[in-house]
């Protein structure tokens, strides 16, 4: 009788893991679980009734560096993306670019980046294993990057605090650039240089045309559901409305999955939940694991799609975001008609995805109103875009726990986990965006490398 392995999650972690399972020279039973009657986990799309798409969750895919690469191996028909802005001080400014945004000050920062740049260059390394992303970029680029740029960067990727996150955890390729060239700058030149590129038709299209992001003609949630249908042609069991309650060991080392009045015997188990949803779940066995699991939380964010008909935009580009210190509940603003205008509809509206929320949203209490969070959203469009004019389309979802938050010694909670895996010898692989990047191509990759853990070998080039 063949292994079986059980992932449990149908986000878009899970779904990689699967794809990849599937793909092994001698795959193995896979059953993917998921709790909800859908996969894509945080990844939907929705159409308007003039067949507009508004994105629920993410609303495009980075196509750079070799994860961007893979990614772009699992889809076609992705599109040109333009600049961002940040808004400081009521007024929308471009992010500097070029020899200008080098050489001159560019509002909103009060010198021109070339002095960052040298103080940078001239920065000693520091000696400590972590710091705050805020630390980090204050002490080698300055406190003005750090307050305006970095803290933005932080509440769009993350939804949170710079003064939080770990710069070891969320942005470990400037971490390691200071450890080996004690320069950010200089680490970054060299790596871009020294890296191999993933080589397909896309890719190379990609970096011919400069993408920023792609995103698919029907929506990002194209994607989960194109793989739903490879994996149940490939022979994967994907069983939905279907909420793992307990996991137990038994003898010889298999795992029991428990589903309220079933089971699941498996070799292997493959979790891409949420480290916090994961740590109940696991048995006494495995009680250090689940307290590191439990330690890892999650932000809540608001996001606000709203659709105008006969507006205009101020500027052109792919959204803007707001530092804390302009409006804390407001992290920022995609203009999603200027870039992927093909999803505006018949006749078509101008789009954009107010986000709010956040490390800025109470965690404790009841969630706010829906009323509530359309009201700040409006406000919001109207102040720092002009868009006063009622909207002809609203919708409001507010995503509990969606992205988790990497603060300061997150990667000492990833070496336990994986300390205790090894260790234990436990047929448990952990995937998904609790462990080591929130983004679409990362979450991908996790899944590519727990499927290469649960086949017992290394993952496929």
């Amino acid at each position: 009788m063949g292994r079986t392995v059980v992932v449990l999650g149908g986000g878009i972690s899970g779904l990689a893991t699967c794809y990849h399972l599937s793909r092994a020279p001698r795959p193995p039973k896979v059953v993917l679980l998921e709790a909800s009657e859908r996969v894509g986990g945080w990844i939907r799309s929705v159409r308007g009734p003039d067949g507009a798409v508004f994105e629920l969750g993410p609303r495009g895919i980075r196509p750079a560096g070799p994860l961007g690469a893979r990614t772009l191996q699992l889809v076609r028909d992705p599109q040109d993306r333009r600049a961002r802005f940040l808004y400081v001080g009521g007024t929308l400014h471009p992010l500097p670019s070029g020899l200008r945004g080098l050489l001159r000050p560019c509002p909103p920062f009060s010198r021109a980046l070339l002095w960052a740049g040298l103080r940078e260059l001239t920065a000693p390394p520091s000696e400590a294993p972590d710091e705050t992303v805020h630390s980090f970029t204050e002490r080698r680029l300055g406190p003005e990057v750090a307050a305006l740029a970095m803290d933005s960067l932080c509440r769009g990727v993350f939804a949170g605090d710079s003064r939080q996150l770990s710069v070891r955890s969320c942005f470990p390729s400037i971490y390691q650039a200071e450890r080996t060239h004690r320069s950010v700058l200089l680490g970054l030149l060299l790596k871009a240089e020294q890296s191999p590129q993933l080589d397909s038709l896309l890719a190379r299209q990609a970096r011919a045309e400069r993408w920023s992001q792609w995103s698919l003609r029907g929506g990002l949630d194209t994607l989960p559901q194109a793989l739903d249908a490879y994996l149940s042609d490939r022979g994967v069991h994907i069983l939905r409305g279907q909420p793992v309650s307990a996991l137990s060991l038994q003898a010889g080392g298999r795992w029991k999955v428990a589903l309220g009045d079933s089971s699941l015997d498996a070799d292997h188990v493959v979790s891409a939940l949420p480290a916090a949803e994961l740590s109940p779940l696991l048995p006494a066995e495995a009680a250090p694991l689940a307290a590191v699991l439990a330690t890892i939380r999650a932000v809540s964010v608001a996001v606000v799609n709203l659709q105008y008909r006969g507006a205009q935009l101020p500027v052109q580009g792919f959204g803007h975001l707001v530092p804390s210190s302009e409006d804390p509940g407001v992290l920022g603003i995609v203009y999603d008609s200027v870039a992927f205008p093909e999803q505006d509809g018949s006749p078509p509206g101008l789009r954009v995805t107010v986000m709010l929320g956040g490390s800025w949203m109470p965690s404790g209490g009841p969630a706010p109103s829906l009323e509530l969070l359309q009201q700040q959203a409006l406000k919001a469009a109207s102040q720092q875009l002009g868009l006063t004019d009622p909207p002809s389309h609203c919708l409001v979802h507010l995503h509990r726990d969606c992205i988790p938050q990497y603060t300061l010694g997150h990667w000492q909670k990833l070496e336990a986990a994986a300390q205790f895996l090894a260790t234990q010898k436990l047929p448990l692989s952990l995937a998904g965006a609790s462990f080591q990047g929130v983004a679409v191509n990362e979450c991908i990759e996790s899944g590519r490398l727990a499927a290469a853990r649960a086949l017992g070998g290394p993952p496929e080039p």
